[in-house]
């Protein structure tokens, strides 16, 4: 397995590992999203997109972790970890002092096995949806 920073990525491969890791994911234009990156993180086994995570920063202190994904097939190997600590380090490394993330309840776990600690934080959806 082949796990890199800002390694050649296309948005065709984030959408068919999205579609393979999200029920539901419709294609998307990973363009700006990529445009904004602080950094990812990828990972390969044998040429293939398995696994990747999206680093975007504030310009200063703070990085925020998005999109940690792992194919299906690669899943409970330690994969997601080394993604996540490759790109904390990488962050660190470009300047960030902190790495923040959101997550829904059932990957505290994860996320804890990670290297993040709890803390508060608030939220607004903008999207309307209510919930």
């Amino acid at each position: 397995m082949e796990v890199l920073v800002d390694g050649d990525l296309t948005g065709q491969e984030l959408n068919t590992l999205f579609h393979a890791a999200w029920p539901g994911h419709r294609d998307t234009d990973f363009g700006p999203v990529l445009a904004r990156s602080l950094l990812r993180v990828t990972a390969r086994r044998s040429g293939r997109l398995v696994g990747y995570v999206n680093v975007i920063g504030d310009g200063g202190a703070h990085a925020f972790l998005l999109d940690t994904t792992v194919h299906p097939g690669v899943r409970r190997t330690g994969l997601g970890t080394a993604l996540v600590r490759a790109a904390a380090e990488a962050a660190r490394r470009r300047g960030a002092h902190w790495l923040h993330v959101d997550f829904e309840p059932h990957l505290t776990g994860f996320h804890q096995r990670c290297g993040f600690r709890p803390t508060a934080a608030g939220l607004i959806d903008l999207t309307g949806t209510p919930g």
